[in-house]
């Protein structure tokens, strides 16, 4: 049975899905075992850029879906064995000699720039606390006005909360994710456009 602070992680996943979906959001398939969600999104940047941005998260991630409340202490080592992972800053008042704590969100297991592959194993926000193992293949496609992008995550394993509950609210995270690395890109590019030159 699923506790009220799992109803209530749940719920906010879900309003947050709302606003600013990509152009394509699926959950694919879920089950007691797990669950696929895929999403897309087209940018008029070129790969190159739309690389560089994907491993810069602390400029598109959303704080609301950070444990720190600051996508700021983001950061994405996008290398093999590499990790996506997130700065605790000390309290004010923590101990003296209290080091810094930190999250790994994901880590890298595929990194390939030239064929736009990215791929990262981990079970995000409120599924790390689960007994789940999750891969998130990131793909980037050129097309004739820029990029298409894609999010694939597929998640399995025991989990206490059930797939058909968390399945909408994980592809209404990512499609916030998504569409604010798209909303960055194209803003970057029409910025550029619009630059005396």
């Amino acid at each position: 049975m699923i506790g009220i602070s799992r109803l209530l992680v749940v719920a906010a996943l879900a309003a947050l899905a709302i606003p600013s979906a990509p152009l394509g959001a699926e959950v694919v398939t879920q089950s007691e075992a797990g669950f696929v969600v895929k999403l897309t999104a087209d940018t008029s940047a070129q790969p190159a850029d739309t690389w560089a941005a994907l491993i810069a998260p602390a400029k598109w991630w959303s704080s609301d879906h950070t444990w720190s409340h600051d996508a700021a202490n983001l950061y994405l080592d996008a290398q093999a064995t590499g990790c996506f992972c997130e700065k605790l800053p000390k309290p004010a008042d923590a101990p003296a000699g209290q080091r810094m704590g930190s999250v790994e969100h994901m880590h890298v297991i595929f990194a390939d720039p030239q064929r736009g592959i990215l791929r990262m194993s981990g079970a995000l926000g409120p599924l790390q606390g689960e007994a789940l193992s999750g891969t998130l293949t990131v793909t980037l496609t050129k097309t004739d006005a820029g990029t298409h992008i894609e999010f694939e995550y597929v998640v399995g394993g025991y989990m206490r909360m059930k797939g058909e509950e968390i399945a909408p609210a994980v592809d209404g995270m990512l499609s916030q994710q998504l569409a604010s690395l798209a909303k960055v890109l194209d803003a970057a590019v029409s910025a550029a456009h619009a630059a005396p030159g």
